[in-house]
């Protein structure tokens, strides 16, 4: 963890500490914040949540106050927790309140909007160093990527943000607002959209995955755990990142485009052009040769040099073994009919098409993204996952081989795949006409379908995060 000297107990007991916001990041920080010893933490949320606010919290050592202009005259270091869709409202409203020579951070997922409303709202007299934690609200904050961007600071001030910060225990990484979003877009966008049309997919087909015994367990562990991970949070965590950020809707609509051209060459039965396409998608991304099994990991390319350096990773994840300790059980449940269906858990993982993994793999090869290279840097949980399992599928020949032949001969997973196709564009289409309203609409009416199971998604998707986090082996 990067962070200069820790904070003395004089600075704890005089630094005020401003949070706009309380929703679950906002709490999040403000709770950290508390357990560590900063003494004046003041918060607030909207208005009208004042009196709802305040009793909640009375006994949790915050100072509830009724509005931003209180929160932001007071604090010397403000961080604003909102949806990016409303930062420049938000900032318009409290900005001019902020006490003078004052630090002001945000702590959305996109920062171009951010950015803008600081610039334009905000007093010439005030220090801008903005943060982001790349990771939600339910999720250890140890080691996990904080990044830092000191925009309209001079050094002490962000030793300062630092000393704020340490008790996260999380690992600082300092970008510019461009960066931040560029890196999000790679490591987020197209991720959740991968899910989410997921999600939509298995609505769409009235089944709950795991109860159909068609997703028995493996790589299906950890695709059913994060969808409805995702699908348990709120809608907007992710509606901002997608719609707000240029990257990353260049990003969905390839991802849309890729399930379709693989999805027409499964129903034209052509397996040499698909095999070809997932071949090479295979040596570009992972650096395997078409028959080398990848036991030691991706050779990833570094892309931008001379030499053509390849560097050896070691694989992210591990094997069906590992992940079916989290397998979602199946149950009895009742149809909307009233008939009750029993239905019978089996380990035999059976071979499956995995579209949304050879989707991911030919998008990241059509744009020219090195998903390798912020995963170091600044990659979420579920980022790490996704190239997992990526990477498991394409590591071993005879997999991603019986993978094409699933999808080219086994009808089985076809009515699935085609829901998925359409799911992807319609989430692609949503995506594209920057419109929150039908984002949310998609998102809801999905997530009211799974909402049943989010409990027993948390707990097991929560540990399974846990233990990926630190395996480094098979």
């Amino acid at each position: 963890m990067a962070t200069s000297t820790i904070s003395s107990d004089e600075e704890k007991q005089m630094l005020n500490i401003g949070i706009i916001g309380m929703g679950d990041m906002g709490r999040l920080y403000a709770s950290k914040l508390v357990a560590a010893g900063w003494k004046c933490v003041n918060v607030c949320d909207r208005p009208e949540q004042y009196e709802k606010l305040r009793e909640e919290l009375k006994n949790s050592g915050m100072t509830v106050l009724r509005d931003g202009h209180h929160v932001a005259r007071r604090s010397d270091f403000i961080i604003y927790s909102v949806e990016a869709a409303y930062i420049d409202d938000v900032v318009a409203q409290y900005g001019p309140s902020t006490k003078l020579g004052a630090i002001v951070s945000g702590q959305t997922s996109v920062k171009a909007p951010e950015k803008q409303a600081f610039e334009a709202h905000l007093p010439s007299d005030v220090y801008i160093i903005s943060c982001h934690s790349l990771h939600g609200p339910k999720v250890d904050t140890t080691d996990q990527p904080l990044v830092l961007i000191q925009y309209r600071a001079p050094d002490d001030k962000l030793r300062l943000v630092e000393r704020v910060f340490a008790c996260f225990r999380s690992r600082y990484v300092y970008l510019t607002y461009e960066d931040h979003d560029i890196v999000t877009a790679n490591t987020q966008a197209v991720t959740h959209a991968a899910f989410l049309t997921m999600g939509t997919a298995w609505r769409s087909s009235k089944d709950y995955p795991w109860e159909t015994g068609r997703y028995p367990g493996g790589i299906e562990t950890v695709k059913i755990n994060i969808m409805l991970r995702i699908y348990a949070a709120k809608w907007h965590v992710y509606a901002g990142l997608a719609l707000l950020n240029p990257a990353a809707r260049t990003q969905v609509t390839q991802y849309a485009d890729s399930a379709t051209d693989l999805y027409k060459l499964m129903v034209a039965g052509d397996r040499q052009e698909l095999t070809q396409r997932m071949q090479k998608a295979r040596r570009e991304i992972f650096g395997w040769a078409d028959d080398e099994e990848g036991t030691g990991g991706a050779r990833h390319r570094t892309r931008g040099t001379a030499e053509g350096v390849e560097e050896e990773r070691k694989p992210i994840l591990m094997s069906d073994k590992l992940l079916d300790r989290f397998h979602f059980a199946a149950r009895k449940h009742e149809q909307q009919s009233g008939a009750e269906v029993t239905t019978a858990t089996t380990t035999a993982t059976k071979p499956n098409s995995h579209l949304a993994l050879l989707a991911i793999v030919d998008c990241w090869h059509t744009l020219g993204i090195n998903p390798y290279a912020h995963l170091d840097l600044a990659a979420t949980p579920i980022f790490r996952l996704w190239i997992g399992v990526c990477e498991y599928l394409f590591r071993s020949p005879g997999r991603l081989s019986a993978a094409i032949d699933a999808a080219i001969d086994d009808f089985t997973f076809r009515s699935d795949d085609l829901e998925f196709v359409v799911a992807a564009r319609g989430w692609a289409q949503a995506v594209r006409f920057g419109n929150f309203d039908l984002y949310r609409w998609r998102f809801e009416e999905t997530r009211a379908f799974f909402a049943p199971r989010f409990d027993e998604a948390t707990a097991l998707g929560a540990e399974m995060l846990k233990v990926v986090a630190v395996e480094k082996t098979v």
